[in-house]
């Protein structure tokens, strides 16, 4: 059985983070003021994967940001220095997982941004 994890962050001055987990409901949220939408996706998913970094299980994460999720893919090209900071810092842990997936879904369909009322 694999774990399915939901995240989404937003920026802004009531900005934060956080992720929602399919299976068994565990939810995490931080605030943290002054972030760009980036950087709060970016610090939803690291959040997401330092939680899960000693799992053997398949793990999927599922966010609503497309840049995110194709930076991480390698698909994009990181252009700013904060962001490419946050993804090298992702790229290591995920460097821990046997199986891991990370995959964009419609803003409608992410369990988080509901959850976390974004």
């Amino acid at each position: 059985m694999g774990i399915s994890i939901y995240v989404d962050g937003s920026g802004g001055t009531n900005s934060g983070f956080g992720y929602f987990v399919k299976e068994t409901g565990e939810s995490f949220y931080e605030k943290k003021s002054d972030l760009t939408n980036n950087q709060a996706e970016y610090l939803a998913i690291i959040a997401a994967l330092n939680k899960y970094s000693e799992t053997n299980e398949d793990v999927t994460i599922y966010s609503d940001s497309k840049n995110t999720v194709n930076q991480l893919n390698h698909e994009f090209a990181i252009n700013n220095e904060e962001l490419r900071k946050l993804a090298r810092e992702a790229w290591e842990i995920i460097g821990k997982f046997s199986k891991l997936s990370i995959i964009w879904v419609p803003r409608k369909e992410n369990l988080a941004g509901k959850m976390l009322g974004s």
